[in-house]
């Protein structure tokens, strides 16, 4: 698996290369450092490299002090740009370059092998943040979520609480380390929390799929992506003779309340209805017939 894991890495790796495409997808933090170069009249203006700091502001040429925590580095060149057309310049034009990267923070924690907070200096993926955190552990779980926009984060009990009251974005960790998909490796926003349950510590329940009554073996089963009501009940050994499969039945909790949807997969084995889609946890109920 380490071997695998490492060959992802690679093939990553030298399929993008390791540069860092500046776009407006960066937002500027506490400690960057910036290039200010000022134009006007085709004519270079001003050139400095100014350090944003603790507070979120930078000094700039001829308008001193000014925000750049949080904005984009188009939105700095905006609000650099109106106050030096109205006082200093005729069409003046301004660009900002990121010099040196010092808040893109990320944190991870769980069944890796260096949890810990990680200062990076590009916008960087998934697998680039499991690599500086030395890769995972082998009784690592199937799936591993991501907190965005969340605060106050400082150890991993931390991390728990805020999964279960917050919305996370989740990654297949079989699609994306055993099988190599990588259109799993989501790009992580600074200030991402990334928390990799170990597999016996996490609430494997509700990454399974429920199917009960008249199937030839009703049970339990491992949810996976894509996986639909008609594929889970083939799973489940098909139906049984009497089964009256115009009527299942899907119990699904959503937002702490029980919801029932009905199906009628009779449509769907005929071609007359496209399948539907279950997700984790749900519930399948396949009644007996009435005759």
């Amino acid at each position: 698996m380490r071997h695998k894991f490492l060959s992802i890495i690679l093939f990553f790796l030298v399929a993008s290369g390791t540069g860092f495409c500046q776009t407006d997808t960066y937002h500027i933090g506490p400690r960057d450092v910036l290039t200010v170069s000022i134009y006007a009249g085709g004519v270079a203006q001003e050139k400095a490299a100014v350090t944003v700091s603790e507070h979120g502001k930078i000094n700039v040429p001829f308008i001193g002090s000014i925000k750049a925590d949080g904005l984009t580095l188009t939105e700095l060149e905006g609000a650099i740009r109106t106050p030096l057309a109205q006082d200093y310049f005729v069409d003046p034009q301004v660009n900002v370059q990121v010099k040196e990267y010092h808040s893109i923070r990320f944190f991870i924690s769980g069944a890796v092998k260096k949890p810990g907070r990680y200062e990076m200096t590009s916008v960087t993926n998934f697998l680039e943040l499991v690599a500086r955190a030395e890769g995972l552990l082998k009784d690592r779980g199937s799936i591993a979520y991501v907190l965005r926009e969340i605060h106050g984060i400082s150890t991993e009990e931390d991390v728990k609480k805020a999964i279960k009251t917050n919305a996370t974005i989740k990654v297949d960790l079989t699609r994306l380390m055993d099988e190599g998909d990588l259109s799993h490796n989501i790009i992580l926003v600074p200030g991402d929390i990334v928390y990799i349950p170990r597999a016996d510590k996490l609430n494997q329940s509700i990454y399974k799929i429920y199917v009960e009554g008249e199937v030839k073996k009703p049970g339990v089963y491992d949810y996976k992506p894509g996986m639909t009501a008609m594929t889970a009940c083939v799973l489940a050994g098909g139906f049984d003779k009497y089964a009256a499969i115009s009527r299942v039945k899907i119990v699904r909790n959503e937002d702490g309340k029980q919801k029932v949807i009905k199906v009628n997969l009779e449509k769907v084995q005929d071609g007359r209805s496209p399948d539907f889609p279950v997700k984790p946890g749900d519930h399948i109920h396949i009644p007996e017939t009435w005759l």
